[in-house]
């Protein structure tokens, strides 16, 4: 009788948990987000995951300000947007500061990223990990840009973050902060010449159906990252706690993984679709932007900033 009586127990009754991010499922984000629940399932049967894309909770502002609130529980956002909440992330968007992807997962995965995850906390959030979306690049309607004086005078959506607003105005670019919910529309009506975003958001949104012309800028390095609420996470025991990090690490490595794809086949992809891709004199805007440097020392600090350049 006990035996018969189990096998028509009830089941445990599962904790539902929203996770936000800005993209679609097919997405870098998606990937990530696919990755977390996932690598959760696997460890921890207790909560179930209902992911809601393509800022169906708000754009990436509000879904921050949601975690903090505890109407969100689970979000992949970008530094772009973390910027307003904990203003050390913000060094890691000054255009030029890192070679290349390598170069750029050292410095996250080495003391500097890690000591940086560690101050959310004292803004109302958790950190369980980076993420990634790779090099920022141009795309536009109007001409190919190869040099500084081919990006002047374009309208350009840019994230509302400040650190790049500050150097797309010293190429004399009109710059436009913009929601990302916002910018198909804006872009369809010109109100906007075009936007920078990494190739593995031009790819994924399709942005051969907009803007013809794609330029090779690699301006900016884009992580991104995995944040809970507080609310959810500080109720949760050691093991749970464990738990979600290591959904974290997965959601982590999985866009890790995405992102070293579409930078191989991406820009095939691009192009098959009709856009027209062309590299730039990076030199020439690496100079370029030079004299707002001494700005982001003010900001943040010349030795963090030299230390990311320099780290291995």
């Amino acid at each position: 009788m006990v035996a018969g009586a189990m096998a028509f127990a009830p089941a445990m009754a599962q904790t539902p948990l929203k996770m936000a991010y800005a993209l679609s499922k097919d997405s870098h984000y998606g990937a990530g987000a696919k990755a977390f629940v996932e690598s959760l399932g696997a460890n921890n049967k207790d909560f179930v995951i209902e992911e809601f894309p393509n800022s169906a909770l708000g754009g990436e502002r509000e879904v921050i300000e949601g975690l903090q609130l505890g109407t969100v529980d689970v979000a992949i956002v970008s530094t772009g947007a973390t910027l307003n909440f904990v203003p050390q992330t913000g060094a890691l968007d000054i255009p030029f500061l890192f070679a290349d992807l390598d170069h750029a997962r050292g410095v996250l995965d080495g003391e500097i990223g890690q000591g940086m995850l560690e101050k959310f906390p004292e803004h109302g959030l958790v950190a369980l990990a980076w993420g990634e979306q790779g090099f920022r690049h141009l795309t536009n309607s109007k001409r190919p840009v190869e040099n500084p004086d081919d990006i002047k005078g374009l309208k350009i959506r840019i994230t509302e973050n400040p650190i790049h607003l500050k150097a797309f105005r010293e190429l004399d670019v009109l710059a436009t902060p913009m929601a990302w919910p916002e910018v198909s529309t804006a872009l369809q009506q010109g109100t906007i010449d075009g936007q920078e975003n990494p190739l593995s958001v031009i790819v994924s949104t399709k942005m051969w159906q907009l803007q013809p012309y794609l330029s090779m800028t690699g301006h900016v390095y884009a992580p991104a990252l995995v944040l809970m609420s507080p609310a959810v996470y500080d109720s949760l025991s050691a093991e749970d706690k464990a738990g979600f990090a290591e959904a974290g690490k997965a959601a982590s490595k999985a866009m890790r993984a995405y992102v070293d794809q579409v930078e191989k086949e991406g820009l095939e992809t691009l192009k098959a679709n009709g856009m027209k891709v062309n590299d730039v004199d990076y030199a020439a805007f690496e100079a370029a932007v030079q004299p707002v440097y001494p700005q982001y020392y003010d900001q943040f600090g010349q030795e963090l900033i030299e230390s990311i350049r320099k780290a291995k």
